[in-house]
């Protein structure tokens, strides 16, 4: 199911709203930039949430730290899937094997 959003002026490609059921080897290096990006960010939370003294930023910057962890858990969900299992579901053009 794609959906596309209203919120600037530049045409937009439409979002994809359930993940593919294969992953191709773009996707799964697009998947490991991105977690590495959300591991970063995890990481840069937990540290700047122990250096805070103020304990309501302290709290806001611990819940950034979990929204980026269930993120990640997200997209390492993403990478278990079963690819060869679904490549073989996929059908394949006439002539190629």
């Amino acid at each position: 199911m794609l959906q596309t959003t209203g919120q600037s002026q530049q045409p937009q490609q439409p979002m994809m709203m359930t993940p593919p059921a294969v992953v191709t080897t773009k996707d799964l290096a697009y998947l490991k930039d991105a977690m590495s990006w959300t591991l970063l960010a995890m990481k840069k939370c937990a540290h700047f949430a122990k250096e805070c003294t103020d304990p309501q930023v302290r709290q806001a910057i611990d819940r950034a730290g979990q929204m980026h962890m269930r993120h990640y858990n997200m997209l390492l969900k993403h990478c278990k899937n079963n690819n060869l299992q679904a490549m073989a579901r996929v059908p394949q053009p006439a002539g190629s094997q």
